[in-house]
């Protein structure tokens, strides 16, 4: 049996549905220099996993008292 291997790489829909938004938010994020990491591999935007893994992380919270709260709620917004 064939062994499936999961894609390390997905493009601005599929990264769009994994963080629960919208692509065309996600595209507003890439302009604005607030999103995740992405590369342009030929004339395509794609995510790593690990990248859009990394970017949430940064605004992990435990509650709204907590120190990054505020920070973590700027994550994707305009700087």
């Amino acid at each position: 049996m064939p062994v499936e291997i999961a894609a390390r790489y997905v493009r601005t829909h599929e990264a769009a549905k994994l963080l629960s938004l919208s692509a065309r938010t996600l595209e507003k994020y890439r302009c604005h220099g607030t999103g995740p990491v992405f590369r342009k591999l030929g004339g395509r935007v794609v995510y790593a996993i690990d990248d859009l893994e990394a970017w949430t992380a940064q605004s992990a919270c435990r509650s709204t008292s907590d120190p990054g709260y505020d920070a973590a709620s700027q994550i994707g917004r305009r700087r």
